[in-house]
C-alpha cells in the first residue's frame, strides 16, 4: 500500500505489522516520533497483544527489552545519541545473553558539544558491542529493513540495530509501500525462542563466567556474527522474491563493476553521492559507488570482490574517531589488503552540516587528480580552526572551545553581512 508518510510513522508501522509484543522506550530527538507512533498504535489496538511500556531512561528501556525477550516476547526499541550511550552497558548484555531485541537508532551525533543533528558517531560508538549494524538509504528501505531485522535477530538469536539517519529520515515525508499484515506475516513466522525463562522448566541465564570458559563464549558470539554474512544476504533474497524489493544485504553496488574510482558511504549520504556519481559518468569519468549496508558483521569478503579492480576508493563517512581518523575507511583497507587501491578518507556531515552535491564534486576531483591529502575534510572552515590553534597557542587560558568557535563563526557572519 502505497503511503506519502513521515519516515518515522512509516517505521512505527512496520515496526507494528512484525506484531511486537513488548515495546519499551524513552523518548529522545529524532527517535521521538517512532515511539510516538507506536503508542498509539498499540493504545488503538491496531497492534494486538502488545504491551508499551514508557520507560524512565534509555538503560531501563533496553533492560525491559532484555527482560521481555528472555520470558520469550518479541521486543523492540529505539533511542539516539547520548541515549545510546546511556544504555550502554545493557546493550552488550542483550548481545552477551544472546537476545533478538530489534532497536531502530535515529542516528545523531553525540556531545559534548551537545548536538541533536544527524551524523554516524552514535552508531559507531556501539559498533563493537555484538550487535548486528544494518543502515537504511531511504525511508523505503528503513521500512524494509524492520521487517528483515525480525528475521534475522530471531534466526540467529542475535540482537539487531536498524540504524536511519535522524532528520534527514525520520522526519522526511516520502512515499513508501507499506506491505500488508498477510504479506509479513507470510514472511515472518511467530517468535521461536531459542532460550527462554520458564517456571516450569528452569533455567538461569546471564551466569558469571571465569578465564574457563569467558574466550569460549566469546568466539560463539563471534561466531553468531560470522554466520550473519550469510544469512543478511538469504533473507535478503527472500525479500526480494515475496516483495519485489531489492533492500537489504551486505552491499548495495552502483555502477561500480570496473571503474577506477569506487565511492563507499553508509545511511543517506548515498542518494547524494549517486546524482553526483551520474554527472561524473556522463562525462566519461570511470566511477561507481557502493552503499555499506550492513556494517557489523563487517563484509569484508564482500567488499573485497567489489573493489577488486578498483584503484582508488573515496570513504564518505559521517563519523571522526578522534585521534585516528575516519572508522570506515580504516575497515575498508582490511577489506582490501590484496588489491591495495588507495583508500582516501572524507569525513563530511558531521553534527548535521550539509553534503552538497558542489561540495562532493569538487572533493571527488581533487582527489582524482592526486592533489588531496589521506585524510580530507569536507566543507571545513580551516580560517576559524587556525584562529582557534593559534588562541591557544598564545594564551594559556584560553577558554572553552566550543564557545571560542561559535564567537569566531557568528563574527564572520556578521562581517560578511
Amino acid at each position: 500500500m502505497l503511503k506519502q508518510i513521515e519516515g518515522s510513522h512509516a517505521v512505527a508501522e512496520a515496526v507494528g505489522l512484525c506484531r511486537p509484543e513488548v515495546i519499551c522506550a524513552y523518548p529522545i530527538s529524532p527517535q521521538t516520533h517512532i515511539v510516538e507512533g507506536l503508542s498509539q498504535l498499540v493504545r488503538s489496538g491496531e497492534i494486538e497483544n502488545c504491551e508499551y511500556v514508557n520507560a524512565e531512561s534509555e538503560f531501563s528501556a533496553m533492560s525491559v527489552a532484555i527482560g521481555a525477550s528472555a520470558a520469550g516476547a518479541r521486543s523492540y526499541t529505539a533511542t539516539a545519541s547520548q541515549g545510546l550511550l546511556y544504555m550502554a552497558e545493557a546493550v552488550y548484555n542483550a548481545s552477551g545473553l544472546g537476545l533478538p531485541i530489534v532497536m531502530t537508532l535515529g542516528n545523531r551525533a553525540l556531545g559534548a558539544p551537545i548536538n541533536i543533528w544527524n551524523d554516524h558517531s552514535d552508531s559507531m560508538s556501539m559498533r563493537d558491542s555484538g550487535w548486528i549494524q544494518i543502515f537504511a538509504e531511504d525511508n523505503q528501505e528503513a521500512v524494509d529493513l524492520h521487517i528483515q531485522a525480525f528475521k534475522i535477530a530471531e534466526t540467529l538469536s542475535l540482537p539487531v540495530m536498524v540504524c536511519m539517519d535522524g532528520f534527514i529520515l525520520t522526519h522526511a515525508y516520502e512515499r513508501v509501500d507499506l506491505p500488508l499484515q498477510e504479506q509479513v506475516d507470510a514472511f515472518l513466522p511467530p517468535y521461536e525462542p531459542r532460550q527462554v525463562l520458564d517456571p516450569a522448566n528452569p533455567v538461569s541465564i546471564g551466569a558469571m563466567v571465569g578465564p574457563e570458559a569467558y574466550a569460549e563464549v566469546r568466539y560463539l558470539a563471534h561466531h553468531k556474527q560470522l554466520q550473519a554474512l550469510e544469512l543478511i544476504p538469504e533473507i535478503s533474497r527472500e525479500f526480494k522474491a515475496r516483495f519485489g524489493r531489492n533492500s537489504g544485504g551486505l552491499i548495495g553496488p552502483y555502477h561500480s563493476e570496473n571503474v577506477e574510482t569506487v565511492v563507499v558511504a553508509m545511511g543517506s549520504v548515498n542518494g547524494t553521492i549517486k546524482e553526483v556519481i551520474d554527472q561524473m559518468r556522463a562525462e566519461g569519468i570511470s566511477i561507481g559507488s557502493l552503499s555499506l549496508r550492513t556494517f557489523r558483521p563487517f563484509p569484508k569478503q564482500a567488499i573485497g570482490e567489489a573493489l577488486k579492480n578498483a584503484k582508488r576508493v573515496i570513504a564518505v563517512e559521517k563519523n571522526l574517531s578522534a585521534g585516528r581518523g575516519g572508522v570506515i575507511s580504516t575497515n575498508l583497507r582490511s577489506a582490501t589488503v590484496e588489491t591495495s587501491p588507495e583508500v582516501t578518507t572524507v569525513i563530511a556531515g558531521l553534527g548535521g552540516r550539509d553534503i552538497t552535491m558542489v561540495s562532493l564534486r569538487k572533493m571527488f576531483d581533487k582527489i582524482i587528480d592526486g592533489a588531496s591529502e589521506n585524510i580530507e575534510y569536507l566543507d571545513l572552515n580551516w580560517d576559524v580552526v587556525n584562529h582557534e590553534l593559534e588562541r591557544e597557542r598564545q594564551r594559556r587560558l584560553s577558554g572553552p572551545i566550543a564557545e571560542n568557535v561559535l564567537r569566531e563563526v557568528a563574527g564572520r557572519s556578521d562581517n560578511q553581512v
